[in-house]
């Protein structure tokens, strides 16, 4: 059997925890700093937009909070599927969708249905303007409000976001 033993003096004892407390510290630093580099992170996920639209008065109620009023009822409900790969017209749509806190590039692929909505309410509108939504398994992926018109325009949800193009 070995045994060893050792005697720790005064002097050393304290530079030994001043060593230890110093090196404590910059853990729980390091530590801190990766915790709030990842908290932006963690945010944004929680910011993540879900809305339900499994029924016609889920889609209306979402329209309207967004201050549209619309018809009753759908002028227009059809399949769409997302490609797998965005072209250039993907790619500008879906850049209107990440301004409004949503994404369709994880739906690449996907089939989901397109309600078209008739708006009855777009400020100083003498011509036709349509609210669409994109639905996924009951929930709002996309969308757009726009006018049909040749000359017409596209944007996002919200009527501070109405913009040419």
């Amino acid at each position: 059997m070995i045994a060893a033993s050792f005697r720790i003096r005064g002097k050393r004892w304290i530079m030994g925890a001043l060593v230890l407390v110093v090196l404590l510290t910059g853990i729980f630093a390091i530590l801190r700093s990766v915790g709030a580099q990842a908290a932006p992170e963690q945010k944004q996920k929680a910011t993540k937009k879900s809305y339900a639209a499994g029924t016609n008065e889920e889609r209306i109620h979402f329209l309207t909070g967004y201050g549209w009023e619309v018809e009753e009822e759908p002028v227009e409900i059809i399949e769409v599927i997302v490609p797998e790969e965005f072209d250039q017209v993907y790619q500008d749509y879906n850049a209107i969708q990440k301004k409004q806190g949503l994404d369709l590039e994880k739906y690449s692929g996907r089939r989901c249905k397109r309600y078209t909505y008739s708006v009855t309410n777009y400020p100083d509108a003498n011509f036709t303007v349509r609210a669409n939504l994109l639905v996924y398994e009951g929930k709002i992926i996309g969308g757009d409000v726009c006018a049909i018109e040749e000359s017409g325009f596209m944007h996002g949800f919200a009527m501070e976001n109405r913009e040419a193009g």
